[in-house]
């Protein structure tokens, strides 16, 4: 089978065990026999193996925080040097960025979740999160949240490796985005009556003023971001985007970095340093570009 598939293959069902890494590449599940992370930075990441070799791994069985791959001692299998933000980790990042399906994969042994046999396939998940993190041996790690998704479709997308990008999908596939949309955040909304902070834009549709709210420090674990009104901003969608995968960030002075000029902010509307620290921290942000 040509080309990289993204989603369920035909007759491999979440639950389907496997003997040898051998078995899983001849079954297209995960092609790598080496690798964790079976993708490119142009394509995405197309399926990932947890085999326990990070010791950063986090796995709660519907909610994964996977470590991206790289700095480890290759004899001794422990974190050595810093991660950098390319091959598989740049391409789980872009399947983030796209809300593309990742095949997961779990070793015996590797977790509490982990299969009786060998290796098992688990399903398909969503990157709900990427960011920077100092791992357990001190070293820069690439970390991934992802959740699983319910009721999967049987969509398939090939993806060519010949320039050109994607081809039609066989079935149409839906991608469902959770807004969080709380009272603190609506009252923020209101405050800034749906202008984003970043531009200024003011969306309205036949129901009335759209914006998004956007929780500076992320909400639920690992982040545990509070819910007040000091770590969300109101952002129009473009900005919320940008916000989340990094395109913009704000600084200390609350100038934006990646983008020009400085963030709004109403007098009644006191942001959290600790937040904004945060996010610099943990996501960083493009340089600047006016193109």
């Amino acid at each position: 089978m040509s080309g990289r598939v993204f989603g369920e293959l035909p007759g491999s069902r979440g639950g389907r065990r496997f003997g040898t890494r051998a078995e899983l590449s001849e079954a297209g599940l995960h092609r790598p026999r080496v690798a964790g992370i079976s993708g490119s930075e142009k394509e995405g990441a197309d399926s990932i193996v947890l085999s326990g070799g990070y010791e950063d791994d986090e796995d709660r069985g519907d909610e994964i925080v996977y470590t991206g791959h790289g700095g480890r001692d290759v004899q001794t299998g422990r974190q050595v040097a810093d991660q950098n933000f390319r091959g598989g980790n740049r391409a789980l990042a872009l399947s983030s960025l796209n809300g593309l399906p990742v095949r997961v994969i779990r070793k015996a042994g590797a977790a509490s979740h982990s299969p009786a046999g060998d290796y098992r396939y688990d399903g398909l998940y969503l990157v709900d999160d990427y960011w920077y993190d100092t791992g357990r041996s001190g070293f820069r790690i690439r970390r991934y949240r992802l959740i699983k998704l319910p009721n999967p479709s049987h969509a398939e997308l090939t993806v060519s490796e010949e320039r050109g990008a994607y081809s039609a999908p066989r079935q149409a596939s839906t991608i469902t985005r959770i807004v969080r949309d709380t009272e603190q955040a609506r009252r923020i909304k209101a405050l800034y009556d749906y202008e984003c902070q970043i531009c200024g834009i003011r969306l309205v549709g036949l129901a009335g003023p759209y914006a998004e709210a956007a929780h500076i420090r992320s909400l639920g674990a690992p982040h545990d971001g509070p819910d007040v009104s000091e770590n969300i901003l109101c952002l129009c969608p473009n900005h919320h985007v940008l916000f989340d995968h990094g395109g913009v960030a704000v600084g200390a002075d609350l100038a934006l970095i990646g983008a020009v000029g400085r963030l709004t902010v109403h007098p009644k509307h006191q942001i959290g340093a600790e937040y904004l620290r945060y996010r610099r921290k943990h996501y960083g942000a493009a340089p600047c570009s006016n193109r």
